[in-house]
C-alpha cells in the first residue's frame, strides 16, 4: 500500500531573504497536519541560498523526505541549485497553473518560491494546490525518467 504523499513530512529551507514568508509557510502546512522539518535559516540575518539548497534537495535526493519546499528572494537561485541533485525535481512557481501542472506532469519533489515576488495568501494557495495534486503518471513518467538519464551522460 503506498505511502499518501500528503500527509509524509516536508522539509523547508529559504535564505534571509524569505525567512518571514518561510515562517509564515511553516506554520500554514503544520495547520494542515502535516509535520515539517525546518532547516533555517532561522532570522534574516545574510545567509547563503545554496547551504539550504543543499540541506532540502540533498535529503530529498537521499529519499529521506518525499517533498520539499524552498524559498530565496526571486526563488531562482534555489531552484538552479535544487536541480543540481539526482532525482529532484525542482519546480520555480508563482501561479496555480505551474504549481498543479509541476505536479501532474513533472512529478516535482521541491516547490520552489521567491520570498519576494509573492505574498503568504497566493504562497499558501500555491502550496496547498502543489501539496493535494496527484502525479498523472503513464507518458510522463517516461520524460521523468529520460530526465535522469541526463545526469549519467
Amino acid at each position: 500500500m503506498e505511502i499518501d504523499k500528503k500527509q509524509q513530512p516536508i522539509i523547508i529551507g529559504s535564505d534571509h531573504a524569505a525567512f518571514q514568508l518561510k515562517e509564515k509557510i511553516r506554520i500554514f502546512i503544520e495547520s494542515l497536519g502535516i509535520k515539517v522539518d525546518d532547516v533555517g535559516a532561522f532570522s534574516e540575518l545574510s545567509a547563503n541560498y545554496v547551504d539550504y539548497a543543499k540541506k532540502v534537495a540533498g535529503a530529498v535526493s537521499r529519499g529521506e523526505f518525499s517533498r520539499g519546499i524552498l524559498l530565496c528572494g526571486t526563488g531562482l537561485g534555489m531552484s538552479i541549485s535544487a536541480n543540481r541533485f539526482a532525482n529532484v525535481r525542482a519546480a520555480l512557481c508563482s501561479d496555480i497553473l505551474s504549481a498543479k501542472m509541476s505536479r501532474m506532469h513533472n512529478d516535482s519533489n521541491i516547490l520552489v518560491l521567491g520570498g519576494r515576488l509573492i505574498g503568504d495568501v497566493l504562497a499558501f494557495e500555491l502550496i496547498k494546490t502543489w501539496i493535494d495534486t496527484p502525479f498523472e503518471g503513464g507518458r510522463h513518467l517516461e520524460r521523468i525518467k529520460s530526465i535522469e538519464t541526463i545526469l549519467k551522460s
